[in-house]
């Protein structure tokens, strides 16, 4: 009986390419199918925001964009709308995994959180505010928690309220945003 040898160039060619292919590959938990976590998306920098989140830096091409109008409505309160480019808002249960463009949005009054933003849209409740000019602001977060960062400076936006005619009451919007296992910020959150 005869034995040939065939060349193992070719054999180690498709091996080389069946590897390859399957480390650019990812599964929902975040790791590619050989077990080793993915790459991150951007830099965490030592910046970090006033509850100890860090910032996320990315390219200003690649970087999500926000804006933020204020409106309004019939009934006395505030119809908040969220103009977002590069972004897309996360559904609840998403994994804590940054993923390009993609996360919720953090509204402030004035400073103190009062929503996490799942959609671009919120009610701001009539009388939730004294009189006077308030600072709305919406900053975009990966669903790491980490903040969407361009040139070290938080990609956020902020516009201004005037309270003239209503009198100060308690609402749950001025309530700031409850914590729990399914927030953003739930357990394991840094700060």
């Amino acid at each position: 009986m005869t034995w040939t040898r065939k060349p193992i160039i070719p054999a180690l060619a498709v091996c080389v390419v069946v590897l390859a292919g399957s480390a650019g590959c990812d599964t929902p938990g975040g790791r590619g199918r050989g077990g080793a976590p993915s790459s991150p998306v951007g830099r965490l920098l030592d910046e970090r925001d006033a509850e100890g989140r860090p910032y996320r830096e990315v390219d200003e091409q690649d970087a999500p964009r926000v804006g933020v109008e204020v409106t309004p409505d019939a009934g006395g309160g505030w119809d908040v709308r969220l103009r977002v480019r590069a972004f897309r808002f996360s559904p609840d249960g998403t994994g804590r995994r940054a993923r390009a463009g993609r996360g919720v949005a953090h509204l402030e009054v004035n400073g103190r959180r009062v929503a996490v933003l799942r959609t671009p849209e919120h009610h701001l409740a009539p009388g939730a505010f004294p009189r006077g000019t308030h600072q709305v602001t919406a900053r975009l977060y990966a669903d790491d928690g980490s903040v969407w960062a361009v040139d070290g400076e938080p990609v956020e936006s902020t516009a201004d309220i005037t309270v003239s005619d209503q009198e100060p009451t308690t609402g749950p919007s001025a309530e700031p945003v409850a914590e729990g296992p399914g927030a953003p910020d739930g357990p394991g959150r840094a700060g």
